[in-house]
């Protein structure tokens, strides 16, 4: 059936978090190795409160996130709790759409979560960075042809 006739299940926030502790995982992950690269420009020193390197790694961040959303709207963690990441409006998620939500999520998540705890009270079960980027997140069915 088309979306319209059954549109998906916009995701729960228990989903939404469990994905998130998934990804925040493999981005450490990624953060070591994209530090492991900076060290010899540092005689294999650590980094320490240079806002360069934050920079970096908030680049890194967006990179990892925006790439997995624009390409089946999927991260890893996402992929594992049956979750993606659908634009609003037809078409694929934009690079400003990932920029956007990429932006609005650190605030959703630092002002103690309440930009996800706003989709318990929001009508569409949207959080502020669904809403703000025009997307949404939705569960997707257990079986993986979608019918």
């Amino acid at each position: 059936m088309p979306d319209s006739e059954n549109p998906p299940k916009p995701a729960g926030l228990f989903r939404r978090l469990a994905a998130l502790l998934y990804d925040s995982l493999l981005l450490l992950a990624v953060w070591f190795i994209a530090t492991a690269i900076l060290l010899p420009l540092n005689h294999g020193e650590a980094f320490k409160h240079n806002p360069y390197v934050t920079t970096y790694l908030l680049f890194i961040s967006f990179f990892f996130y925006s790439w997995f959303w624009m390409h089946g709207g999927q991260t890893l963690g996402m992929r594992s709790w049956r979750l993606q990441l659908r634009n609003i409006n037809p078409g694929p998620i934009s690079l400003w759409q990932a920029l956007l939500r990429f932006l609005v999520a650190i605030p959703s998540a630092l002002l103690f979560g309440i930009g996800y705890l706003w989709m318990l009270v929001d009508k569409d079960k949207l959080t502020w960075h669904d809403r703000y980027s025009e997307t949404r997140i939705v569960q997707l069915d257990k079986n993986p042809l979608g019918r």
